[in-house]
Parts: structure tokens; sequence; C-alpha cells
């Protein structure tokens, strides 16, 4: 028995016209819950900014005066160096204390380790206290080789405040960069090292060459984050009195208790360069995730 093609079949020829001359509303759902949680975030958020803005104990006119003001600039000007330079050396010496942890001797992976444990799991605050404090401990701060010649020597009173402040955020920076850049190194297939080993490179150049430029796609959100939230601990550098925009500002307010507009203005000041720094990591990471879907 021969059977005939069902009319609403796809396989039809006349389904696709018969659907093509049907109109289907769509009704989008409604989502109550969406709009109701909107509607609070919006009334939130305005309701923040409504209380800030008529609130005279912010003194508003007293910010303005003082954002642009010479001193402030000069303590923004000390921070964007500390940060600068705290965070190339910590990345360059992150990235020799990476090479020691994904060594073969037994010896060089220890002292990596040593060294990560010492500077993370202490305070930063404490190493700049005990860095500006070096002198009493090491008076003479000299190199050479143990009971032999001395290279060259210097006063511990000769390391200023802006010196500690940098010892003590590299040191305290390089050890996280280590294991940024360590997990970076992982995420890349270790059989394409291997390859270039048997190519006739060495273990360095095969690091140089062929990981460590895959491993930055991994690398470089992390260490944006890094570089951000270096520029934000800069501000613990005050307790050692080194004129950066924190302590900049609280100079101004201690002569003039004006407190809560000089807080004001040091925060403007790091959120517009948190914002600016946010933006380069963004675009750095479309550069380095070229070729790669995402996840989402």
């Amino acid at each position: 028995m021969k059977s005939t093609p069902d009319a609403a079949s796809p396989a039809h020829p006349g389904a696709i016209e018969t659907l093509g001359k049907t109109s289907l509303k769509i009704v989008r759902r409604r989502e109550y819950g969406r709009w109701f949680a909107d509607t609070v975030l919006a009334l939130l958020v305005i309701g923040i900014v409504w209380s800030a803005v008529n609130n005279p104990n912010f003194q508003w006119d007293v910010v303005f005066k003082y954002l642009l003001n010479a001193n402030i600039l000069r303590g923004l000007l000390v921070t964007l160096e500390l940060t600068v330079i705290a965070m190339g050396l910590g990345v360059a010496l992150g990235i020799v204390l990476s090479l020691l942890m994904l060594s073969h001797d037994p010896w060089l992976r220890a002292f990596g380790a040593s060294y990560i444990w010492l500077f993370r799991g202490t305070p930063l605050l404490v190493q700049l206290i005990f860095w500006f404090n070096i002198s009493a401990l090491y008076p003479e701060i000299s190199l050479g080789i143990p009971g032999g010649p001395t290279f060259f020597s210097f006063s511990g009173n000769s390391i200023t405040p802006f010196m500690a402040a940098v010892i003590g955020l590299t040191l305290h920076e390089a050890a996280y960069m280590a294991e940024i850049v360590r997990g970076g190194v992982l995420s890349v297939g270790h059989g394409q090292s291997e390859a270039a080993i048997a190519l006739g490179m060495t273990r360095l150049q095969a690091f140089r060459r062929i990981t460590l430029p895959q491993a930055l796609r991994a690398i470089v959100p992390a260490s944006g984050n890094q570089v951000i939230l270096m520029l934000k601990t800069t501000s613990l550098v005050s307790v050692i009195a080194l004129p950066e925009l924190l302590y900049s500002a609280q100079i101004i307010y201690a002569r003039t208790f004006e407190i809560i507009p000089l807080l004001v203005v040091a925060s403007a000041w790091y959120l517009f360069m948190c914002s600016l720094l946010s933006i380069g990591q963004y675009f750095l990471e479309r550069w380095f995730g070229k070729g790669f879907k995402k996840a989402y």
C-alpha cells in the first residue's frame, strides 16, 4: 500500500508555503522580578547620588578647590612613579622567580618557594616599616663574599623613604607576579616546550620564544589587576611619611581640618587613574586574546 505524504509534514513541498503564510505573534514573557529589581536599584543609586550632592558636610566647594592643588598633583606624580617603578621591577623579578619555581633543580625551587612564602605571608605594611628602619638592623649594608672581600657597601641611613617604598613594594609584588607567571606558563601545553628543546633550543630560549608569548594571554588579565592594586597599595607608604597622594591630602587636612573633602579629592584621583588603567587592561586583553574564542 502506497502512503501519501502528510500535508502538515515538513517534507511536504507545500508545508513551507503554509508556514510562510501563517502569521505568528511573539509575546515576550513579562519579567516582573527583573523590573522590580531594576527599579529598586535605580532608586538606590539616585538616592545615594542625591544624598551626596545635597549633603553640605561633603563641602564640594572645598573639594573642587583642592582637586588641582599643586601639592595634590605632586603627590599624584609620586604615586604614579611608585606604581610604574615597583610594578616594572616586580614583574621582572617575578618572571625570574617563576623560572626558579619551574626549574628541575630542587634547590632553585626551594629558594623560589621560600621567597614567595616570606614576602607573600607577611603584611606589606610591616615590610614597608621594616625597610624604612633597616638602618637599626644593618647600620652598614655590604655586598660581597661572606668572610671574603667586599665589593661595595653603603650606610643604612642613606635609604630614603622613596627607596624604602620602592624596595618594599617591589619585593612584595614580585611574590604575587611569580605565581601569576607560573600559572600562565602551566596553562601552555608542556609538549610545545619539549618540541622546541628537541629542535635544539635551550630551556630558556623555549620559555622566552614559545611558552611565554602564549602564556601572556593568561598572564595579562591578572597582571592588569595587580597594576590597579599596586596603584591603590601605594597609599600604604604614607605610614613612612612619603608625600604620595594620600599623605599629601593628610598634610593639608592636618592644617585645615577639612578631612572629608580632602579624602574625597584623593579618592577621586584614585578612581580616575584606576579607570584609565581598566580601559588599558581591556584593550590589552583584546589584543592578546586574538584568535581565541570566548567562553561565553
